[in-house]
């Protein structure tokens, strides 16, 4: 029963009735491949090289770390592009700048001036229980404005979820996933026996012989009583799920949902915010991808939550695994409202290097499932051109955050974290962004060390004294075991106190 309503409530805000004109066509439909053809005939490509295999196959990815350097040196993050060196503050927002202006060109794409306004209505509000917790829940859509082309509709899903018992402003973490209610209130043990008593009575009125059946099972309840209780279903490490920390912790959360921001496929460029900007037509090379249209999503669910007055607007974070991870990371790297981000096992297109050949490769990123992630200009760098002609890296994306509170984060290969995220390039990647926050008058994550010859630490090692953060956990795909070392370290930087 739970999710037919959070579902059934997306499939009625998502449907499209086209509304076709001669000024209006209807959106282009292509399949994936298709609108990746396109976009290597508009940059004139022939071929890009093959993606990398995980594990098996021909082109089988590099796992030899002698081999996974083939460009050691990487674009300077305090080098101005006039080679002169970045010393002040005001030096690094120059450099801030072209930095941000290679990742929108070459990269991940640009925010169309014409991106829709979004207007946030509050479908519902529930009072639910997280553990021991009571907290007040908002199912939220933000609808995008499409007047200038009514045949693509975007329906943004958000959940936020506040500590009732709140006395001042809390500390909210948006993560990227599903927008559902976390644990919705159950009718109470009366409210059950009428809803019971009403649905028999409409059952043996639509069909009469099912009264006999009826009565001979007089203990059957089509809405059975929930359980008093219910044990949460605890992380790998024995922690609570991520959201019941963050309650106990007196922190809000928000869910909010990327692919009812842009679908994620290549198929669904064409639809989404991406096509609502583009009235359905393919993009262009310097085009906004997946990544970036979830980061601008995020954003304007910033925007709803910095209105409400049980928020703290100057400690908003956002959160993501996997892809998502990619998509935290540029939100925090684009949009300086948000305070903290913790950034889960992000791989290529995230903390690991372009330059880097260990795991996943640039190649994967520009082949045909996952090209929508990004620019179509990036298609370049599989073809003809290549990883190091990228005129910039993860390094520096993760630098973009400086001097926010960052937290990168990664299991072990050994539990489903694969060696194909490449978490020693991204510790490098890390190490490597490092002197912007020193520049900045903020800590790292230790003392100062060439990315070049820079080694993980041990896992399980945190490197959390500073406002950025390095930890490998001992489980798999997910952040949820550091969920509580990134609230006990969120909160000795924001001065509040972990119960």
């Amino acid at each position: 029963m739970r999710n037919i309503i959070p579902l059934a409530i997306a499939a009625l805000l998502t449907s499209s009735s086209f509304a076709v004109s001669s000024d209006n066509p209807p959106p282009v439909t292509f399949t994936a491949q298709q609108d990746h053809q396109n976009m290597m005939d508009q940059l004139g490509i022939a071929s890009l090289r093959p993606g990398r295999n995980a594990d098996s196959g021909p082109n089988l990815a590099n796992y030899d770390e002698s081999k996974a350097n083939p460009y050691p040196n990487w674009p300077d993050v305090l080098t101005l592009k006039n080679g002169r060196k970045v010393t002040t503050e005001a030096e690094w927002q120059q450099r801030r700048a072209e930095i941000m202006e290679d990742f929108s060109r070459e990269v991940l794409g640009r925010v169309p001036a014409n991106a829709p306004k979004i207007a946030w209505k509050v479908l519902f509000t529930d009072h639910e229980m997280l553990g021991r917790v009571p907290v007040k829940v908002r199912q939220l859509v933000g609808r995008a404005d499409n007047a200038a082309y009514p045949a693509i509709k975007v329906n943004i899903q958000m959940t936020l979820v506040t500590p009732e018992a709140a006395k001042s402003p809390v500390p909210v973490l948006m993560m990227f996933t599903r927008a559902d209610p976390p644990s919705p209130a159950q009718p109470s043990g009366e409210e059950l026996d009428r809803l019971n008593a009403a649905l028999k009575a409409a059952m043996v009125k639509q069909d009469p012989s099912l009264k006999a059946v009826i009565e001979s099972h007089p203990a059957w309840m089509p809405f059975p009583r929930p359980p008093m209780f219910v044990l949460p279903q605890l992380n790998a490490d024995g922690d609570l799920p991520n959201e019941w920390q963050l309650a106990a912790a007196g922190w809000g959360f928000a869910r909010i949902d990327p692919v009812s921001i842009q679908a994620d496929n290549g198929a669904g460029l064409t639809r989404g915010v991406i096509g609502l900007a583009n009235k359905g037509q393919p993009r262009k090379p310097e085009d906004w991808g997946a990544l970036r249209a979830w980061a601008w999503g995020a954003s304007r669910g910033f925007d709803y939550l910095a209105g409400l007055p049980e928020v703290d607007a100057k400690h908003i974070g956002i959160e993501g695994v996997s892809r998502y991870g990619k998509a935290a990371v540029v939100t925090m790297a684009y949009d300086t409202r948000f305070a903290m981000v913790l950034v889960g096992s992000s791989g290529e297109g995230g903390a690991k290097p372009h330059r880097r050949d260990y795991g996943e490769a640039v190649e994967n990123l520009t082949a045909a499932g996952e090209f929508h992630w990004m620019a179509g200009n990036f298609l370049k760098y599989g073809g003809p051109k290549t990883p190091g002609d990228i005129p910039v890296d993860a390094h520096e994306l993760i630098a973009l955050c400086a001097p926010r509170l960052t937290f990168i984060s990664y299991g072990v290969p050994e539990k489903g974290d694969a060696h194909w995220l490449d978490q020693q390039g991204s510790y490098m990647a890390t190490v490597a962004a490092q002197p912007v926050w020193e520049l900045l008058g903020a800590k790292g994550i230790g003392p100062a060390v060439d990315y070049h010859s820079a080694k993980m630490p041990g896992v399980n090692v945190g490197l959390l004294d500073g406002q950025l953060a390095w930890r490998q956990h001992d489980g798999g795909h997910t952040d949820a075991p550091n969920m509580k070392w990134f609230i006990q370290w969120a909160n000795r930087n924001i001065g509040r106190s972990t119960p």
